[in-house]
């Protein structure tokens, strides 16, 4: 029945000029659909991960420690203004070579690990300057609240200084993970089997690029109107009262 569906799907976008027998082949079906898995598995780990190494960065931009904060301000500034390709291919030909090297060999890196480091790092350094604002933007008065209280720096960080900058730096955040979905296609670059790689792999023996391109950009839209839609619903849940009213 599903076959059924799907060629008469086929033959009515037919007169459009579209093309999309390829859904008729069980082979590139299945591959195109392990290449949305992938794509979707590299979202779901790399959001998480650039949230931890953003928090974790503007941890140390913050900590008042100069042998820290110094270091972390260079890979910021180094990160942010490289583009991410030329970041990936530095990691994966030039470090991955190195580890195998080192390990003979036993690299236990993947493809799909070295996406996600970059991709998560690279967006990291763009939350840990929106959530340092949020921390500076801390009102003085609560910080001296916290310390009557004999809170320490790492507890007044912790449970003032984070909870209130991640209210205020919301907005950003969620504009930061946005555009991390779409970096997710750069993995196409070093044959990840995510959606871009796999329709490229289609379309170079089908001739069918227009048609393929639709699907992605309807996936990645669909993919980052679930993020946009998620950070507002944030955004209205931790509404401070007072704050921005």
């Amino acid at each position: 029945m599903t076959q059924g569906w799907l060629e008469q799907g086929v033959a009515w976008l037919r007169p459009l000029g579209l093309n999309y027998a390829f859904v008729l082949d069980a082979g590139e079906r299945a591959a195109f659909g392990r290449g949305l898995w992938v794509t979707l598995q590299l979202c779901l780990v790399s959001i998480p991960v650039s949230l931890l190494f953003g928090v974790l960065i503007a941890a140390g931009l913050t900590s008042g420690r100069a042998w820290l904060a110094r270091p972390l301000s260079a890979f910021v500034e180094l990160t942010r203004n490289t583009p991410t390709l030329v970041q990936l291919y530095c990691a994966f030909l030039v470090l991955n070579m190195l580890i195998s090297q080192k390990l003979e060999g036993g690299n236990p890196v993947t493809p799909f690990m070295w996406v996600v480091l970059v991709v998560a790092l690279h967006k990291a350094v763009f939350h840990a300057e929106a959530l340092r604002a949020g921390i500076e933007a801390v009102p003085g008065v609560t910080l001296e609240a916290a310390r009557s209280l004999a809170f320490s720096r790492g507890e007044i960080l912790l449970r003032v200084q984070l909870p209130l900058a991640c209210r205020f730096a919301l907005p950003a955040l969620v504009n930061n993970l946005v555009d991390l979905v779409k970096m997710t296609a750069i993995a196409s670059a070093i044959a990840v089997g995510d959606v871009t790689y796999e329709s490229i792999m289609i379309w170079s023996q089908r001739d069918n690029v227009l048609e393929l391109l639709l699907l992605i950009l309807l996936y990645f839209g669909l993919l980052t109107w679930l993020v946009s839609l998620a950070g507002r619903w944030l955004e209205d849940r931790l509404r401070m009262p007072g704050y921005g009213q």
